[in-house]
């Protein structure tokens, strides 16, 4: 597991910094982005962007679970889960 971590504000201003944009408009410009990701894959549209990542609605078929803490059986219901995958690049760098 990574030692360390960046949250979003940390984020924010490392992406202002690199590209010279103020930290209010990188901002506005994650939060467009990942409105966007999230209303498109919630319609089922596949988002890639060739070596970085992709992001893909998945379906889920009903199954039987188990409740942890009763370790009663359980129905779990069908539904809809997200995929994201890692490209070339990023796999890349993670190297």
């Amino acid at each position: 597991m990574a030692d360390k971590s960046l949250n979003r504000t940390e984020l924010v201003a490392a992406v202002a910094a690199a590209s010279g944009q103020s930290q209010a408009a990188v901002n506005s410009t994650l939060d467009a982005f990942f409105n966007t990701v999230a209303t498109e894959v919630g319609k089922g549209t596949k988002i890639s962007i060739p070596g970085w990542l992709s992001f893909e609605r998945t379906f889920r078929a009903a199954r039987a679970g188990r409740n942890p803490s009763t370790g009663e059986a359980i129905e779990i219901k069908a539904g809809h889960s997200v995929k994201v995958s890692a490209g070339s690049k990023l796999k890349a760098a993670a190297k």
